[in-house]
């Protein structure tokens, strides 16, 4: 049922005042930003807005200094369990601002429920589990959503059968076929900060500055994510699961055989083992370092692994962990590296001599101190083998995993990075494949659009690099000499909205908000058409998130009217937006019943007058008149609805 519509001339609202902390940089953010500012306006909410680097954005939003914050899920394969389960660790925005929950669904109540559901073996009982968790978070309105992402990519038509990544950064050049012209091609990707930068140290073990496009592209893991949400062989050939007499289970994996890492180097159980000894050392298994998700937590996820056989590996899981085998697949941190890159090569020590990079220093837990040591040279066994990278000053340079070209200070930047078709890969060679790949730094969107149509560009992949109007350009009139792919929405944008600093501590406040937020206008005026409008947090193709959430965060301002007025009597006021529509019903119904006693009342007293028995004898004269008596008439409370947080 719509709203009532309320004149809010009427009414008296609170002045709000909103801190927004935004990552400054990125144009499409800043232009979505200016509009949120402007509707938040139109109902009494001014927005302060602080656009932040990166290194002083996070520290604001991990400790809740803040009001709102953009935020956006994972999309597959992290979607739902991994991206819930980092709102656990205090290193993300959902962490501080899940202090306000109002109990009994509380952070310590959501807290119990992540982790609980992460062991649910049986299927029916997981999905009432997650819905449970999804219903509760969205009913407590912490995220405003606002649009699903779809992931671009323009190609130059000399360029032919490219499929779309199944992730936000899954580019697979290997489906390229070359039409005409040279096996040689140049690539401008989205990454992490946008427009192409670098590669960062394109080490397998750690995080930023690497990109997940290009680790994705040089290692692999045991297995892969596939259509569909399928798990597929990668470097495991075949896996078998059995459950423990301790109420864990085994993962027994049989390695795919005659592989070789890009060095020459044998893959095999030591070489993954190595790898699981520097990655799972439990010093590093804590949230400031690998524990964002789930799978590095000893207590319900890996608890051992061995080689039983040279070809063989097991993997014991200490509860019944069903994201396991999706978790493997993840881009990082979990990937193999050469026995030979290791720090002390075969003889590798994980505590004095770990993968973790230097920059980290130490990790130090229960009197032991793990000292980070790196690797010492880039050797994947991916489908692509990194060549070399030309720094912005023309110096060519061959990265080891160690130099972060940008470098966290943002200098140097990388020009080029070149990487080769890897020929002894698993998979085998196609016809007419790219051999040689060079990812090109360009000074902005416009160069790079300019360079793909004058033909020294040869495709985009990624958000980024053209905006959207360029891309929606490309699709619509320039299908003579480009193809325009674009992915479903396989990530959801959002604004966290902090329940634990005010004014955003009221439930009514971030009502307000999300209702006031016109999705379809912003896609349409920057965005171009390109995305969707959502009003959940996760995308409805997410595992277990295909359900019927409400009430619906849409744009309607006749719930912000109701939400933001006081002219509603407490008595009729409900817990709900539904309720709202309920209480203007019951005071209508009220007011009938009362108008038809009155009109009763009237014609009684015209017949009792007229048959000569007046109920009400004249007063007789008195020296004073009386006085009026005083009416007393209830009043809501000033500036807030009873079902606020703090009403």
């Amino acid at each position: 049922m719509a709203a009532a519509s309320i004149d809010l001339s009427k009414c008296t609202q609170a002045q709000h005042v909103l801190d927004f902390i935004v990552l400054e940089g990125d144009a499409e953010i800043a232009a979505v930003e200016d509009d949120i500012r402007t509707q938040l306006a139109a109902v009494h909410m001014t927005v302060n807005t602080r656009m932040l680097p990166k290194d002083q954005l996070n520290p604001n939003m991990t400790s809740g200094n803040f009001n709102m914050v953009f935020s956006e899920t994972w999309g597959p394969p992290y979607d739902p369990h991994s991206f819930a389960a980092s709102w656990l660790a205090p290193d993300e925005g959902h962490y501080p601002a899940m202090d306000g929950l109002q109990a009994p669904q509380d952070k310590a109540w959501l807290t119990g429920k992540i982790n609980a559901v992460l062991s649910i073996e049986n299927e029916v009982a997981r999905q009432a589990a997650w819905t449970e968790i999804l219903s509760a978070t969205h009913g407590q309105a912490i995220d405003l959503p606002l649009y699903g992402k779809r992931i671009p990519a323009v190609v130059n038509d000399r360029l032919s059968s490219y499929r779309n990544g199944l992730q936000q950064y899954d580019y697979p050049f290997h489906t390229l076929r070359v039409e005409s012209g040279s096996t040689t091609i140049t690539v401008s990707p989205g990454g992490q900060a946008g427009l192409f930068r670098g590669v960062g140290r394109l080490d397998a073990h750690s995080y930023r500055p690497n990109e997940f496009w290009a680790n994705n592209m040089v290692y692999e893991s045991l297995v892969e994510y596939g259509p569909g949400g399928q798990i597929l062989p990668a470097l495991a050939l075949s896996w078998t699961v059995a459950d423990t007499t301790t109420g864990g289970q085994r993962y027994s994996f049989n390695l795919r055989t005659g592989v070789t890492f890009h060095d020459g180097d044998a893959w095999n159980c030591n070489a993954a083992k190595m790898n699981f000894d520097n990655v799972l050392h439990p010093n590093l298994r804590t949230g400031d370092w690998h524990g964002w998700y789930k799978l590095m937590d000893a207590s319900i996820a890996i608890e051992s692994w061995s080689c039983p056989s040279a070809m063989v590996f097991e993997v014991v899981t200490k509860t019944k962990y069903y994201p396991l085998l999706q978790e493997l697949s993840y881009i990082r941190p979990l990937r193999f590296i050469s026995p030979s890159s290791f720090v002390g090569g075969l003889a590798n020590d994980p505590v004095t001599q770990n993968s973790c990079p230097p920059a980290w220093g130490t990790a130090v837990l229960n009197g032991v101190t793990v000292t980070c040591a790196g690797q010492t040279k880039i050797a994947g066994t991916g489908r692509w083998q990194y060549v070399n990278t030309v720094r912005e000053d023309g110096v060519t340079v061959v990265q080891t995993g160690v130099e972060q070209i940008p470098s966290n200070g943002g200098t140097p930047l990388a020009n080029s990075v070149t990487m080769n078709r890897f020929a002894n890969h698993w998979e085998g060679a196609a016809a007419r494949q790219v051999e040689t790949i060079r990812f090109v730094r360009y000074a902005d969107h416009a160069a790079v659009k300019a360079a793909l149509l004058d033909g020294s560009l040869d495709m985009v992949v990624g958000s980024g690099p053209l905006t959207p109007t360029d891309i929606k350009e490309f699709l619509q009139t320039r299908q003579s000499t480009h193809t325009t792919y674009l992915t479903e929405p396989i990530i959801n944008k959002n604004i966290i909205l902090n329940a634990a600093k005010a004014p955003t501590d009221s439930l009514e406040v971030r009502k307000i908000i999300i209702h006031a937020i016109d999705k379809a206008s912003i896609i349409d005026r920057e965005l171009s058409g390109l995305s969707a409008a959502v009003d959940t947090l996760f995308p409805k193709d997410a595992p277990y998130c295909n359900i019927d959430l409400t009430p619906r965060w849409d744009y309607d301002l006749e719930k912000v009217k109701l939400l933001a007025c006081t002219l509603l009597p407490t008595a009729l006021v409900g817990d709900t937006d539904d309720d709202l529509a309920a209480g203007w019903i019951a005071l209508i119904v009220i007011a009938s019943v009362i108008g038809a006693a009155a009109v009763g009342v009237v014609i009684w007293l015209i017949v009792q007058e007229k048959a000569g028995k007046p109920v009400f004898a004249p007063i007789p004269e008195q020296d004073e008149p009386a006085k009026d008596v005083a009416t007393t008439e209830p009043s809501a409370k000033d500036g807030h609805n009873p079902y606020a947080n703090n009403a």
